[in-house]
């Protein structure tokens, strides 16, 4: 059986922060959970299932300090949509050299997929800026860089159009876009975590299946069992709302991800690798017939 190790997790009353907790708690491992909101319903869940839920912030040096001091690993992630992307930058370095004084022995940053190729995507390159500063500090380190979220499909943002019957998003809808899904990010981070020296240094971008927007409306409509249609959003529109979302949109079309499946599958057996229809069939749909219609 593996070691068990001890982790301390940032992020980890948000999504993918909660993702990776789980997935470390179902296999034994020791989490401690470093949260702003240590009284939040979701620290409340996470203690239920035997996370130390531990109060920080990750520009605050001391906290960061004081919560990794007992722990072997720090999975470390910023989030540019709640702190911004300059302040998220800032705060990752902030929490990169607080992982170093607490003499933490293998820190996993949260990246995202091609971050390291100059995309020109304002939130992508926050993120390769911690990237590169955990790089320069000299410590053991894993980059993991997930692609676009399967869960995007049901965010607020895209509950109205679906629960009337369209799948939105801003791209051709024969244009194939690389998704993975929370379960398997946390699942990866924790073969990461386990894997340890053998990932000292590496960089993965990950995903878990790649289909266009057509394709993806054909499954949601078998796993809900209600007709979804693909509309394509106007880029233009897209830009009225974000023109960082815009900028990505435009390279999702003109470049896209390019992670090699079937190779990470062979690398990782470990992680129980979910396509798009799997994802579909495991969710729960009975919320959609709850959501506000949209416009």
């Amino acid at each position: 059986m593996t070691s068990k190790r001890s982790i301390l997790v940032t992020g980890a009353t948000g999504q993918q922060g909660g993702a990776v907790a789980r997935a470390l708690l179902s296999r034994g491992h020791r989490v401690k959970a470093l949260t702003r909101r240590s009284d939040s319903e979701a620290a409340r869940q996470l203690a239920s299932a035997g996370a130390e839920v531990v109060a920080g912030d990750l520009a605050d040096t001391a906290s960061v300090v004081r919560a990794a001091g007992d722990v072997e690993t720090m999975f470390l992630m910023g989030n540019s949509y709640e702190a911004g992307m300059e302040e998220e930058t800032r705060q990752g370095m902030i929490a990169a050299d607080a992982a170093k004084a607490a003499g933490v022995g293998h820190l996993i940053y949260s990246s995202v997929a091609d971050a390291d190729k100059k995309t020109g995507i304002p939130h992508f390159e926050s993120k390769y800026l911690v990237e590169q500063h955990i790089v320069g500090l000299g410590v053991p380190y894993t980059i993991s860089a997930p692609v676009a979220f399967m869960e995007n499909v049901v965010a607020p943002w895209s509950l109205g159009a679906l629960s009337q019957g369209i799948h939105a998003f801003a791209m051709p809808p024969k244009r194939v876009l690389q998704l993975v899904t929370l379960l398997d990010i946390g699942a990866f981070v924790a073969a990461l975590v386990e894997r340890r020296e053998r990932v000292f240094g590496k960089r993965f971008d990950f995903a878990g299946d790649e289909l266009s927007g057509e394709e993806q409306a054909k499954i949601l409509s078998q796993a809900t069992g209600r007709p979804i249609s693909y509309q394509e959003i106007p880029i233009a529109a897209a830009r009225q709302q974000s023109e960082d979302a815009a900028l990505m949109f435009e390279w999702f079309d003109r470049v896209g991800y390019d992670v090699d499946i079937a190779a990470l599958r062979k690398e990782f057996p470990e992680v129980r690798w979910h396509n798009f229809a799997d994802w579909a069939r495991e969710f729960d749909w009975s919320a959609l017939g709850q959501a506000t219609p949209a416009a």
